[in-house]
Formats: structure tokens, C-alpha cells, sequence
């Protein structure tokens, strides 16, 4: 399955644009998240890569591990399936207000299109060491589409 490219602006603002169809209320196809802590749990993915120790990196052990059973999984092009399990540091345990959470994920979405896959090519990920560009794209791409669609946008 190809895909879309989060680095490219058009695309970029495609998802942005489903973003905005979102209200406090939409209710999930699936799950149990509402859509703020959805919301707040996608901006987990851009806080590893911006806000440097907001979340404690893996050790040397967990790392490898990650590496050897999750890494395909998560940068592959191939979809989530519904209801699969999610890593602990993505779980949202506290109250989150939506749209805060919403300008913080539009934001993300839009540094990450600017920065460009240059920048992203080789550079080292939080837990799974470096990754190509077509990597970064799909851990970033895959993840929103899963969770746009799980809301039905």
C-alpha cells in the first residue's frame, strides 16, 4: 500500500484539513478514546521528535527489542489494525482539552511538512534508531490516517 507523503504540502494539508472536520464531540468507529485523548495521543509521536526529554528514551535492552519486533510494524506501509495495542508512553492517562490538543497536533504536522524529508533522512528516532525519510513518512502518515479514520474523518 503506497502511502501518502506527510512531506509534501498538498498531502500535509489534506490531513490538516480532516483534522478540522473533528468537534469535542465525534464520536470513535472503534476504541475507547475520545477524541481529545486521540488527539493528544498522536501528538505523542511529534513530542519524541521535538521537545527533547519530554519522554525518557528507551535503554540499550528495551531499544533492541523495540528494534527487532516493533520497528517494522510501525514504519511499514502496511495499516494498523483496528484496536491494536498501544506502547504505554502513548496512553493518555489525564484530561486533555481538544483544542488545544488540535492546534498542538496542526502545528506539529506543519513543521514536520516544512522541515521536509531531508531532514529527516537518517536522523535518529526515539526508540528505533535512524530511519530513511520513506520511514519517518510512514510512522508519521500511518499513525494519523489510523486514528483519522477510527473517527471517521
Amino acid at each position: 500500500m503506497a502511502l501518502g507523503n506527510i512531506f509534501d504540502k498538498q498531502i500535509a494539508e489534506e490531513i490538516i484539513q480532516r483534522i478540522e472536520r473533528l468537534q469535542p464531540d465525534t464520536p470513535a468507529l472503534w476504541g475507547k478514546m475520545p477524541v481529545h485523548t486521540m488527539l493528544a495521543h498522536c501528538n505523542v509521536t511529534y513530542e519524541m521528535v521535538y521537545e527533547e526529554g519530554k519522554h525518557p528514551k528507551p535503554g540499550g535492552f528495551m531499544k533492541l527489542i523495540l528494534k527487532l519486533f516493533v520497528k517494522k510494524k510501525v514504519v511499514n506501509d502496511g495499516e494498523y489494525p483496528k484496536n491494536s495495542p498501544t506502547a504505554p508512553q502513548f496512553i493518555i492517562k489525564d484530561e486533555r482539552v481538544f483544542e488545544t490538543e488540535k492546534s498542538r497536533l496542526i502545528n506539529y504536522i506543519r513543521k514536520t511538512q516544512e522541515l521536509g524529508s531531508a531532514y529527516f533522512n537518517n536522523r535518529e528516532s526515539h526508540s528505533f534508531g535512524k530511519l530513511s525519510s520513506v520511514e519517518w513518512n510512514n510512522m508519521f502518515y500511518k499513525h494519523l490516517d489510523h486514528h483519522l479514520k477510527q473517527f471517521g474523518v
